[in-house]
């Protein structure tokens, strides 16, 4: 479900497994690998649950960043943890 009251998708496990392992081959693809670090930017919708899932898949650490944040904010959150990519 995401921030507004009627935004929802519905979605199997099997499709949620093909695509979290799609955008791990991405990651991959990148270059990430087992202890990278990622940022995530995103607001509350599939794709962000899909780039969460396919770090933890792959062992890349990651940090949420909501969209609300300023982009201060962001930098700040980016810098403290050396990471690697940002998703957004």
């Amino acid at each position: 479900e995401g921030n507004e009251p009627g935004d929802s998708t519905k979605i199997t496990y099997r499709e949620l497994l093909h695509k979290v392992c799609q955008f791990a081959n991405v990651l991959r693809s990148q270059g990430v690998k087992k202890g990278d670090r990622i940022s995530i930017y995103m607001p509350m919708i599939l794709e962000l649950v899909v780039a969460m899932l396919a770090c933890a898949r792959i062992g890349a650490l990651h940090s949420v960043a909501f969209a609300g944040f300023s982009a201060d904010s962001l930098c700040e959150r980016i810098l403290d943890c050396s990471c690697s990519l940002l998703i957004t």
